[in-house]
C-alpha cells in the first residue's frame, strides 16, 4: 500500500520559531523551538519503510515478477502502481474451494470430450488436490503478480505438475470461471445464512413459550394503541425472518445456472459439454445465453437485497429492545452476558450488541446501493469493474452472520419484567377499539361506535381514569345502549379474550400461532 507523503516541505534550513511575550532590554529571552524537517522526513519514511515490507518475511526478498499468462501480446509489463491497482487476490482468495471445485468438473470434462487425455486429467487433478491441502495448511503462497485467485492456482499447478497444467483454460476463461466460483460461493452463503435464521427464529419462538400470557402495550405510531399478547409480539418477528429465507432460498433457485463454457463471452467452437459440467458442480443447467452468463450479476443483487431486508428487520427489533431496555420503558433486562458497562459512569449497563445490531444494518444496505451503482452503467459483456463486486458481498454476508448470531444470543439472555410491564398496562386506554367494537355487535354502524367512544375518552381524561373506570350512569350519560355486560370488554385482558380473527392477538389464535412455529422448526415440546 502506498500512502501519500506528507506536505511539510523539506529544507534544511527550516526551522520553528516561537517568540516569549516577556522581553528584557539587558536578556534577551526568546525561545526557539527548531526541529529539522530533514530529519522528520527521514524517520517518516523509515517508518513507513517498516510499515510497507511488515508482511515479508526478515532478509526475503520478494520473488521476481513472472510474466503474465495472458501476456503474448504485450512487449512490457504493467508497472507496480497498475499491479497494485489492479489485483484482487488480497481478498478473492476466499473463493479457493469453489475454483478449485470448478477446474476439476472442467478437467474431466475437457477429458470425457477428448480435449485432453486421461492421464493429464489425473495430473490436474491430483495437483489441485495438493494445491488445496497447501491452501488449507497455509502452506501456499498467494502472489500478488499473479492478480487473482484463478492465475494464482493455476500458475502454482503449471508450477507442480508441468505442460498437462497449461491444457486446463481450455475452452474457459477468467469470465466464465469467476461467475462460477461466485456463485457456488453465494450458494454456499445463502445455505449458511438460512441456517442462522432458522437457529434466531428458535430462539424467539422459545423466548415467545417462556412467556405465555403476557400483554404488552402494542403500538402505533409509537403511541399505545391495543394490548397484545408478548407471544403475538415475537412471533411477528419469527414471520420476518420466515421471509426472510424464502427470499434467499427464492434466490438461490435463480442463481443455480452454470456460466462455466461460456468462455469470454461468446462461446467456443470445441465439442465441450457444459451439461456435464453442470451437473457435476450440482446446477440446475447451463445458462442459455453466453453474454448473460459472464456478464450477469444480478443473483449478487438479489443476495445483497435480501440480506439488506434481513438487516433491516434485525435493525428494527434492537431498536425495540434497546427502548425497552431503558429505564423509561423498563420492560426487558438483558443479562450481563449481552450487556456492557461505561469507562466513566459505573452505574451504566448499555444493550450495545443490539445497538450495533441497528448500526452494522447501515453497512448492509451500503453494500446493496455499491452493487447497484456499480452494475447501473456496464454494457454487456464482461467489464473489468465487476472486480468490484465481491468485496461488498464478502462484507454483507459477514455481518448478516454476525448480526443473526448476536441477535439469537440476545433474545437466549433477557427476560421480561412482568410486573413493570402490568403497571404500564393501564395507561393509555388501550381497550377503547374494543369498546367500539362493543357498540357494533349492539348494532351501532362503526363509525358512530368511533365517535361514541372517542367522548368516553374525553371523559376519562377530564377525569383523569381509565374506561373501566367509569360508572354505567356515565357511559349512558354519553349513549344509552351501554349495559352493564360492557365491562366484559373493558380491561386489556378482557380485550384481549375478545380477539377471534385468523392471525389475532387472541389466546387461541396466538396458541395455534406459536403450536405451528414449534412443529415447523422442530422445537421439543
Amino acid at each position: 500500500m502506498v500512502f501519500a507523503t506528507s506536505s511539510f516541505r523539506s529544507t534544511s534550513s527550516a526551522t520553528l520559531s516561537i517568540r516569549s511575550p516577556k522581553l528584557s532590554s539587558t536578556i534577551d529571552h526568546r525561545l526557539i523551538f527548531s526541529v529539522s524537517f530533514d530529519s522528520l522526513n527521514k524517520r517518516r519514511s523509515a517508518a513507513m519503510e517498516v510499515l510497507c515490507c511488515a508482511s515479508q518475511p526478515k532478509n526475503m526478498a520478494a520473488p521476481p515478477k513472472e510474466a503474465k499468462l495472458w501476456g503474448g501480446r504485450f512487449e512490457e509489463g504493467v508497472t507496480d502502481a497498475v499491479e497494485r491497482f489492479t489485483e484482487s487476490i488480497s481478498f478473492d482468495k476466499v473463493l479457493y474451494k469453489h475454483d478449485i471445485m470448478g477446474s476439476r468438473a472442467h478437467a474431466s470434462m475437457l477429458a470425457k470430450q477428448g480435449l485432453i487425455s486421461f492421464s493429464d486429467r489425473d495430473s490436474i487433478l491430483e495437483g489441485l488436490d495438493q494445491i488445496q491441502e497447501r491452501i488449507e495448511r497455509g502452506e501456499f503462497e498467494w502472489r500478488t503478480d499473479r492478480e487473482d485467485v484463478h492465475m494464482n492456482i493455476e500458475a502454482a499447478l503449471t508450477d507442480l505438475i508441468g505442460e498437462p497444467a497449461k491444457k486446463l483454460h481450455t475452452a474457459r476463461s477468467r469470465n466464465d470461471q469467476v461467475s462460477t466460483d461466485f456463485r457456488l460461493w453465494c450458494r454456499d452463503a445463502i445455505d449458511m445464512i438460512v441456517a442462522r435464521i432458522k437457529h434466531f427464529q428458535i430462539a424467539m419462538v422459545k423466548l415467545a413459550k417462556t412467556n405465555e400470557g403476557v400483554i404488552v402495550p402494542g403500538y402505533t405510531h409509537l403511541q399505545r394503541a391495543q394490548p397484545v399478547l408478548l407471544q403475538h409480539h415475537l412471533l411477528a418477528y419469527v414471520e420476518q425472518l420466515d421471509r426472510d429465507a424464502g427470499r434467499l432460498l427464492d434466490c438461490r433457485v435463480r442463481l443455480n445456472f452454470c456460466p462455466l463454457g461460456a468462455c469470454a463471452l461468446a462461446g467456443t467452437g470445441l465439442p465441450i459439454d457444459r451439461f456435464m459440467t453442470s451437473d457435476a458442480l450440482g446446477f440446475t443447467a447451463p445458462m442459455r445465453n453466453s453474454m448473460d452468463a459472464v456478464s450477469d450479476r444480478d443473483f449478487v443483487l438479489e443476495l445483497l437485497s435480501a440480506n439488506a431486508i434481513i438487516a433491516m428487520h434485525l435493525s428494527r427489533l434492537g431498536e425495540e429492545w434497546v427502548l425497552w431496555a431503558s429505564e423509561e420503558f423498563g420492560f426487558i433486562t438483558p443479562s450481563d452476558s449481552v450487556s456492557t458497562g461505561s469507562s466513566i459512569m459505573p452505574q451504566k449497563k448499555n444493550p450495545d450488541p443490539m445497538e450495533l445490531v441497528r448500526g452494522k444494518s447501515a453497512r448492509v444496505l451500503g453494500d446493496l446501493v455499491t452493487l447497484q451503482v456499480l452494475c447501473k452503467g456496464l454494457p454487456l459483456a464482461y467489464n473489468r469493474d465487476l472486480q468490484e463486486d465481491k468485496e461488498p458481498v464478502f462484507d454483507s454476508v459477514k455481518t448478516i452472520m454476525g448480526m443473526l448470531e448476536v441477535s439469537s444470543e440476545f433474545a437466549n439472555n433477557i427476560t421480561y419484567n412482568k410486573d413493570r410491564i402490568n403497571k404500564a398496562l393501564p395507561a393509555g386506554h388501550l381497550d377503547a377499539t374494543t369498546l367500539a367494537d362493543y357498540l357494533v355487535h349492539k348494532g351501532i354502524p362503526f363509525r358512530t361506535s368511533h365517535d361514541i367512544v372517542g367522548r368516553a375518552v374525553a371523559l376519562c381524561v377530564y377525569k383523569k381514569c381509565e374506561l373501566q373506570e367509569l360508572s354505567l350512569d356515565e357511559l349512558r350519560t354519553i349513549n344509552t345502549v351501554f349495559e352493564m355486560d360492557v365491562y366484559e370488554y373493558l380491561g386489556v385482558q378482557n380485550s384481549i379474550n375478545k380477539f377471534t380473527s385468523y392471525g389475532s392477538t387472541g389466546s387461541e389464535c396466538v396458541a395455534a400461532q406459536l403450536d405451528f412455529w414449534i412443529t415447523r422448526l422442530g422445537i421439543d415440546q
